[in-house]
């Protein structure tokens, strides 16, 4: 049907280019964002990291179960926050950017505390040291803040 419409339309040319796309130019073409929707994502994206941080500090004192649900909260808004800037650049750019090599470090120290913030909460069920790797992870992301500022001073 769609070669029929080409062709009644004199696209017949355009088409065969297009049909020569490879599936990875087609997936890209068909997963881009507007700049208006990327914003609308990182806006959402970060406001529901910066409340699940703050539910977390605020369900602290619960007790029993208030630092374990810090915990969930805090390092799911964390992860929620890092995704943020995905929408902004895209997933592929802000991974390479993550493990450049000035900001590598702070990445490989980011990523390990939220994985061992879980861990310890979960697993070990050592609680001090949950929060030992929660603190980590608000300095490694601090850290990557930082280093992202100065090279934009830089440059």
């Amino acid at each position: 049907m769609d070669k029929l419409k080409s062709v009644l339309s004199g696209e017949e040319g355009r088409t065969q280019t297009t049909q020569d796309r490879t599936v990875l130019q087609a997936a890209n073409e068909a997963s881009t964002l507007g700049w208006g929707t990327r914003v609308k994502g990182f806006v959402g994206c970060f406001v529901v990291g910066c409340v699940c941080t703050l539910l977390g500090v605020c369900v602290l004192f619960i007790p029993r179960i208030g630092i374990t649900l810090f915990i969930v909260f805090y390092t799911f808004g964390n992860v929620c926050a890092l995704c943020s800037t995905m929408f902004l650049m895209g997933p592929l750019k802000q991974l390479k950017r993550m493990c450049d090599k000035t900001r590598a470090l702070a990445t490989a120290i980011m990523l390990t505390c939220l994985v061992l913030t879980l861990c310890a909460a979960f697993w070990w069920k050592n609680f001090g040291l949950a929060l030992l790797f929660c603190i980590l992870q608000l300095f490694a992301f601090a850290w990557d803040a930082i280093l992202k500022l100065v090279s934009v001073c830089i440059k």
